[in-house]
């Protein structure tokens, strides 16, 4: 009978080991599971700030430009009510005569034409530019989806004063002191090159741009202005050559040491002015045009 009573025992210590271990292990798949599902959490909610950050450099750069915007059409308004009431003022007083020569009616409908015709160029204006806005924004909303996520101390893309700009670091782009592109640096170019190559209406600018650091490399180079050329004449050829730009929409153009978007007494100022600057072109002779007789109308 006590035999049989220990075979009990140990049966039940049996059963019990068996069912913790059990637990234990479907514990350990359930802690491995909640650790992935962590995991992924994290990565994705550095995602969103990355992307929450970059929208917000967009609005800050869109309302500075709508601020001044808003103010070129205050202006406008403004004289435009200065016109309306020096008109009014005339009118006053002309129905105060008896009679106007036919030179004094002929002149006040001029006035009143002139107005029409203010009016009418304000409206244009407002439409240009809110049409050129959209533009801008669309393009630079593509270039930043086809370059990826990139360092934005490498390269960044901006609008300012209604201008598209693509700034790129010179340690993405050369080595130091060489004005040949890298292998690497052809891959961003070929990205940046397959948007603008969608937009055959654009002209852009290659702009090469050093610290003040003299050069001192060996060749035909003779100082930071032959180098900064240099870079942005091998930008354009890779750009024409290499991914079917039409030249005649380009231009390059050096820049040397001599507009500095930081301050060259440290050494990340002048990591940042040492750049070659991609410009989007404005299409001047549109707004030209508004600005001729009869232009607004």
């Amino acid at each position: 009978m006590k035999s049989l009573q220990i075979l009990a025992l140990a049966t039940l210590v049996f059963f019990t080991s068996c069912v913790s271990s059990k637990k234990f292990k479907s514990a350990q798949d359930d802690y491995v599971r909640l650790q992935n599902q962590y995991t992924t959490l994290e990565k994705e909610n550095k995602e969103c700030g990355e992307e929450k950050a970059i929208l917000a450099r967009q609005k800050e750069a869109l309302e500075r430009e709508k601020a001044q915007l808003n103010g070129q059409i205050t202006d406008l308004n403004s004289q435009v009510d200065f016109l309306k009431q020096n008109n009014n003022q005339a009118l006053r007083q002309l129905e105060n005569m008896s009679v106007i020569t036919s030179q004094q009616a002929e002149s006040i409908k001029k006035s009143m034409d002139n107005i029409g015709a203010k009016d009418a160029y304000i409206q244009t204006l407002q439409q240009q530019m809110a049409h050129k806005d959209s533009l801008n924004m669309a393009l630079v909303m593509n270039l930043k989806g086809a370059i990826g996520n990139l360092d934005d101390k490498d390269i960044n893309i901006k609008i300012d004063k209604g201008v598209v700009y693509i700034d790129i670091s010179d340690k993405l782009l050369f080595r130091s002191g060489s004005f040949d592109v890298t292998e690497n640096a052809k891959t961003v170019l070929g990205k940046v090159a397959l948007v603008l190559k969608n937009q055959p209406d654009i002209e852009f600018m290659i702009e090469g741009h050093t610290d003040n650091v003299p050069y001192t490399g060996n060749g035909t180079l003779l100082d930071n202005w032959d180098l900064s050329v240099k870079r942005a004449t091998s930008v354009v050829r890779i750009l024409q050559k290499q991914y079917g730009l039409d030249p005649a929409k380009m231009a390059a153009a050096g820049r040397g040491e001599y507009l500095p978007i930081q301050d060259n007494t440290t050494k990340d100022g002048r990591a940042a002015n040492r750049r070659t600057r991609i410009v989007i072109l404005p299409k001047l002779d549109q707004f030209f045009k508004l600005l001729e007789p009869g232009g607004g109308k």
